[in-house]
């Protein structure tokens, strides 16, 4: 049995006008009630949009206007170059290498932070070399500063998932019974296990990240002795997609903030 219908039918006819509509815009055929024309919904829902537009700007003077050329392209927030910004203690003055190698060594638990360049890029600052009179710990570390080039700086956000501090944090030795070789200090991600070699750009000791933390340069002036963070090597922090963009700059100086860390000592293989 056949069920063909001829060229004149009703159903192939609206087929065709459709078939030559463009992608994206929808139209309907008109009911009796608006005199049997075809009404073109994209082109009025179009027009609804510009005339609120036009209202809004009005109302708010001009603010809609303003507001509509960013609608395509939304304005980048963030700086064009790297800054030098100076490191300031808790008690907010100025950061020291004295102070660092003084307050903050190899055996130091909690996690001290500052953010740069961006206000929402935090950075842990570490001193690696052992306690005065103490052995262990690393000197002469890459991008190390200060007298014995122990002291250095690291994105405080995990390059996995983006967990930031307290969630990774600095693990001085004896905190988990895990070492890698000799190496029994490191920053370890408790979210997914993510663990990075402090002596060494933050390199990968263990995933599920693949990338190293992006490692901040750190300036030491042996004139006054303080310390500057004037920018950053590696790939981009973490959510990010250039280091430099993101949110705004932290200014001319940058202070330090202190959490307990969240421990956890999973490490997967």
């Amino acid at each position: 049995m056949s069920f063909g219908c001829p060229p004149s039918c009703p159903v192939l006819e609206h087929a065709r006008a459709y078939a030559e509509l463009p992608v994206g815009q929808v139209r309907r055929v008109a009911s009796a009630s608006s005199g049997g024309e075809e009404v073109d919904e994209t082109r009025r829902n179009v027009l609804k949009l510009l005339v609120a537009g036009g209202a809004i700007a009005v109302g708010a003077g001009g603010l809609g206007v303003a507001s509509l050329q960013y609608v395509g392209k939304p304005p980048i927030v963030g700086l064009s170059s790297y800054p030098k910004v100076g490191l300031l203690d808790l008690d907010g003055s100025p950061l020291t290498a004295t102070k660092v190698m003084k307050e903050y060594n190899v055996t130091t638990p909690d996690v001290y932070t500052f953010a740069y360049p961006l206000r929402n890029e935090p950075n842990f600052l570490l001193n690696l070399a052992p306690p005065a009179g103490g052995s262990g710990g690393a000197t002469n570390v890459v991008g190390g500063v200060g007298p014995q080039k122990s002291i250095v700086a690291f994105s405080a956000i995990c390059q996995h998932l983006g967990c930031p501090a307290p969630a990774i944090a600095y693990y001085p030795p004896g905190t988990c019974a895990k070492s890698f070789g000799s190496l029994a200090f490191y920053l370890h991600c408790s979210c997914h296990g993510s663990t990075y070699d402090v002596t060494n750009g933050a390199s990968n000791l263990t995933g599920p990240a693949v990338l190293p933390l992006p490692q901040v340069t750190l300036d030491w002036n042996t004139s006054d002795d303080t310390l500057s963070a004037i920018g950053v090597v590696g790939p981009p922090v973490n959510g990010h997609f250039d280091t430099l963009q993101g949110d705004y700059g932290v200014g001319a100086t940058s202070q330090l903030q202190k959490q307990s860390p969240v421990v956890a000592c999973f490490f997967p293989s």
